[in-house]
C-alpha cells in the first residue's frame, strides 16, 4: 500500500508502530526520524504532517498503549464479582496484553523515564491515571464486596509503582527488544499478592 492510498489514521498508526520497533531495537535516543520513516515507508515530509517532532511521536505512542491498557483493565471481569476474582481477571488481562505487544514494552517501561521533561511529566500523569482507574474499580466493586474499604490514591499509587517495578525486573533494558527471561504473565501470582495485600491492609 503506497502513502497515497493510506488514510491519515493508517499513516499515523504506522509511524507510531515504526517508532516502537526502532526503540525496541536501539533505544529512543539512538532512533532517528530517518529510521522511523524508512520503516513506515513514508517521507520525512509525511512524518512532519503528522508529528512536529520525534518526541511528539513518542508521546502519541505512549498514549496509545497506556490508553489501551487502561481500557483492558476496566473491562476485565465485572462489578458484581467478588474482589479476589476481579483482581485475578484484571491482572491476567493486563499481563497478557503486555505479552502480546513486546515491541511496545521498552517504550512503556524504560524509554519514557529518560526522554526529557515532557515525557517524564506525561509518564507521571499516566501512572496517576492508572491509580485512579484502580480507585474507581474498587469503589464500583464495593456493592458486591461490603467488606472492601475505599482505596486512597496514595495506596493506589503504591500498587501501580510496585507493579511497574516488578515489570522492570522482568526485562533487560540494555538488550534489543527488551529481552525477557520469562513472559510478564509469569508475574501473575506476585502482582495478585501485591494488590490483595494493599487492598486488605488495615493499618
Amino acid at each position: 500500500m503506497t502513502t497515497a492510498t493510506r488514510t491519515d489514521e493508517t499513516i499515523r498508526r504506522d509511524l507510531i508502530g515504526s517508532l516502537a520497533k526502532c526503540v525496541a531495537e536501539k533505544g529512543y535516543a539512538s532512533t532517528t526520524i530517518a529510521d522511523i520513516v524508512a520503516l513506515a515507508h513514508v517521507s520525512k515530509r509525511t512524518f512532519y504532517e503528522h508529528f512536529g517532532s520525534k518526541e511528539e511521536c513518542l508521546l502519541a505512542l505512549y498514549d496509545h498503549v497506556t490508553t489501551r491498557l487502561m481500557e483492558i483493565i476496566r473491562s476485565a471481569g465485572n462489578a458484581g464479582q467478588r474482589f479476589p476474582e476481579r483482581i485475578a481477571d484484571g491482572v491476567a488481562a493486563f499481563l497478557s496484553a503486555l505479552d502480546s505487544m513486546p515491541e511496545f514494552t521498552r517504550t512503556l517501561l524504560v524509554e519514557m523515564q529518560g526522554a526529557g521533561e515532557r515525557a517524564f511529566r506525561t509518564r507521571q500523569e499516566t501512572l496517576r491515571g492508572f491509580a485512579r482507574t484502580i480507585v474507581d474499580l474498587v469503589q464500583l466493586g464495593r456493592a458486591a464486596n461490603p467488606d472492601l474499604q475505599p482505596l486512597s490514591m496514595a495506596r493506589a499509587l503504591a500498587i501501580v509503582g510496585g507493579i511497574n517495578e516488578l515489570l522492570l525486573q522482568a526485562i533487560d533494558p540494555y538488550v534489543g527488544r527488551s529481552k525477557m527471561d520469562r513472559p510478564f504473565s509469569a508475574l501473575y501470582d506476585d502482582v495478585v499478592v501485591l494488590i490483595s495485600a494493599l487492598l486488605t491492609y488495615r493499618g
